[in-house]
């Protein structure tokens, strides 16, 4: 996937998609001579799956208090 496909697909930026790429967070390849970016379908559903689990083990620290 493009990186511009994955920031529709998360409701984000590209920079946002571009940053996490860079940074490693989301595992990501470089191809062509102009070294675009891809993102491999699985490698993104995993990506969102590991966020659902720490968001999960966030609010269970952090309860909702009033």
């Amino acid at each position: 996937m493009l990186l511009s496909d994955v920031a529709a697909e998360l409701n984000v930026t590209d920079s946002q998609v571009y940053h996490m790429v860079r940074s490693g967070e989301l595992p990501a390849i470089k191809i062509g001579g102009r070294g675009q970016w891809r993102v491999e379908r699985a490698k993104l559903e995993e990506y969102i799956q590991r966020k659902y689990t720490e968001t999960a083990k966030w609010v269970q620290t952090n309860p909702l208090v009033d």
